[in-house]
């Protein structure tokens, strides 16, 4: 009997991942391109990289807004290795048994951020539920390593949901990451389907807590997988409510056959009525658009949350 065809990682495919694969992939419409651009930070970020043999999710990942951010001296790193312990079915990141802990991975990431001179740095990284503390210490120690070799640099974090566990989410709210990012992604009806390993309130509760702990707040929802536009209201009213300050809107772009397939293409015009949509809910910040990804000019937007509250007469978030 034949094994089937295989995943990227050599593994058998899923019964969900073939059923995807049933479905060809999707011919993008006119408006998601990119133009390949330059500047003076980009390519002086882009030459020490080369130089140095630095590693960046921005390169890696094919990002198409790398111009934009390292133009703003932005930049974003993968913690914990290249495989998770969870699947989602719209992410391209391998699911199994991950590598042990790397505990130097800290420095070389603060490293690597001083450097390329960075003025802010987003650190996000894969599920690690083999580990007693799901990772929280890395996340923790990555963010302290950073302030500590470069003081003026904002920092944000991409965490996952740590279970719930107050602990594990504790020690990286004491890190105190200017922003502290945990992204719902998707609506109530389809969660479990796209994201198995997690929980819609749960995360909307990770929200909740780092808000309590007197963080910035800042989450993601993608568009395209089966959603209804009043799905996504409920799904930002419900964040806004959980204490959620910052808000990006994706289109969801299919990264092999084995993932969900994308159910339909968001027209601009629509990204830019969430954006005013959202405002008109009370996020601090919103960024929507067919590329923006949830790290897209990440500094930029915590600045206008911090320009924003302040116009109001409120010192901080």
């Amino acid at each position: 009997m034949s094994a089937g065809p295989a995943a990227a990682e050599g593994r058998p495919l899923l019964r969900l991942e073939a059923r995807n694969a049933a479905t060809p992939i999707e011919r993008k419409p006119p408006w998601i391109r990119t133009r390949l651009r330059t500047g003076p930070e980009y390519t002086d970020i882009k030459n020490l990289v080369r130089a140095e043999g630095l590693h960046t999710v921005c390169e890696e990942a094919g990002c198409p807004n790398i111009y934009e951010c390292w133009e703003d001296r932005e930049a974003t790193f993968l913690i914990g290795g290249d495989v998770c312990t969870r699947r989602c079915d719209f992410c391209q990141i391998d699911t199994g048994r991950p590598t042990p802990l790397d505990v130097d991975e800290p420095r070389r990431v603060a490293e690597s951020v001083a450097t390329m001179g960075l003025r802010y740095a987003t650190i996000t990284g894969v599920a690690r539920d083999d580990l007693p503390d799901g990772g929280s210490w890395l996340y923790a120690e990555t963010v302290r390593a950073v302030h500590a070799g470069s003081p003026g640099t904002g920092v944000e974090v991409l965490i996952p949901d740590f279970g719930g566990q107050p602990d594990q989410l504790a020690e990286v709210f004491d890190a105190a990451p200017e922003v502290l990012a945990h992204n719902l992604e998707t609506v109530p009806r389809i969660f479990k389907r796209i994201r198995p390993a997690f929980r819609y309130e749960r995360s909307l509760q990770v929200l909740t807590a780092a808000r309590a702990a007197g963080l910035v707040t800042k989450s993601n929802l993608i568009l395209g997988l089966g959603e209804t536009d009043a799905e996504i209201e409920t799904a930002m009213t419900d964040l806004h409510a959980a204490g959620c300050d910052l808000l990006t809107v994706t289109q969801y772009l299919r990264p092999t056959p084995r993932h969900h397939p994308v159910e339909r293409w968001v027209r601009p015009e629509e990204f830019v009525a969430w954006a005013e949509r959202g405002e008109q809910i009370g996020f601090a910040g919103v960024l929507a658009g067919p590329l923006v990804r949830s790290s897209y000019r990440a500094g930029r937007l915590y600045q206008q949350a911090i320009a924003a509250r302040s116009s109001q007469g409120v010192a901080h978030l």
